[in-house]
């Protein structure tokens, strides 16, 4: 279980604390267990630090500061601070990444059986779309539909996610696609053909979670050989 600890302290030295951390840092390369550090400051109060550590679990956490490093790093930090700074520690009962659910959501959604639900909850209005299949950008939310419906009219499809690596606004998802084509793709009618794809989008997602823009990349040349529009190319 994922264990986080929780650093509540005052300090009027907070450059010297930073230092001291990024010495912390250099001493335990390769030994320290923590998988994620932020430091937040009071907006009300200029000398209120709090610090969230983040561990795979207690007991690597117990690791950590069991460390000879950190007990020397733990002495010289309090010796900065304005009083004792005091620990909560938590276990991680529920832990969502927001731009990575809206991203796991929207390639649920545009596979969804029956009329497109709406998307103005997951896609910002302005919403910009890389895809080099396309001669020219998408722009704008009505017309990543008008192309998401291209698609969900030729074919009966789903994603399978792969790996989901979420950092900051962006999010990079790698896929499986399967589907069976059931309508008119570029000109080619439907064949009643399984068909499957792969590819990877890299999604950036605005402060209000909603997704935009996206930059796309997957074996079109592939699906296009599966539905046999390649054959006559190499008669």
């Amino acid at each position: 279980m994922t264990f986080v600890q929780i650093i509540d302290c005052k300090t009027s030295r907070f450059d010297e604390m930073n230092q001291l951390m990024d010495t912390w840092v250099e001493q335990t390369k390769g030994k320290r267990t923590a998988t994620h550090n932020v430091i937040g400051k009071d907006r009300s109060d200029a000398s209120h630090y709090i610090e969230i550590v983040e561990f795979p679990s207690y007991e690597e956490a117990m690791r950590n500061s069991n460390l000879p490093e950190t007990d020397k790093i733990f002495r010289e930090m309090v010796a900065l601070c304005d009083e004792m700074p005091t620990f909560t520690d938590l276990d991680v009962v529920r832990d969502e990444q927001l731009f990575a659910s809206q991203v796991r959501r929207l390639l649920e959604t545009m596979g969804t059986r029956g009329e497109l639900p709406p998307l103005n909850d997951l896609v910002a209005e302005h919403y910009h779309d890389h895809d080099p299949a396309n001669e020219q950008d998408i722009l704008g939310l009505d017309n990543i539909r008008r192309q998401m419906e291209m698609w969900r009219g030729a074919f009966d499809f789903a994603f399978t996610v792969e790996d989901l690596i979420a950092e900051g606004d962006r999010v990079c998802v790698r896929w499986f696609w399967k589907g069976t084509h059931t309508g008119d793709f570029l000109g080619i009618a439907a064949s009643g053909r399984q068909c499957t794809m792969t590819g990877t989008t890299v999604f950036r997602c605005g402060s209000d979670g909603k997704i935009v823009e996206g930059w796309w990349e997957y074996d079109r040349l592939g699906l296009m050989a599966q539905l046999g529009a390649l054959d006559e190319l190499g008669e």
